[in-house]
């Protein structure tokens, strides 16, 4: 038996872009869609977090890497 890695921080980044390609469900079920797709590409993710999902697509939208496509982030008047 072949033994999966982990997914490093930008394993996980590129998984969130992939899977914003492809998602049009609820945000509450987004993780589930990044989880699938580092699964298909063969990584271990039973110690990935939703939350660290969620800190690295805030992450991204936030240095402008990806839009906020799923409107989850909530912004604050000037």
């Amino acid at each position: 038996m072949v033994k999966r890695k982990y997914p490093r921080n930008e394993d996980v980044r590129e998984a969130i872009i992939e899977a914003l390609s492809n998602y049009f469900d609820h945000p509450a079920y987004f993780p589930h869609a990044v989880y699938e797709v580092l699964i298909n590409k063969k990584f271990d993710v039973k110690y990935l977090s939703y939350k660290r999902i969620w800190r690295l697509y805030e992450d991204m939208v936030k240095k402008g890497k990806i839009v906020d496509i799923l409107d989850v982030l909530t912004s604050s008047p000037p």
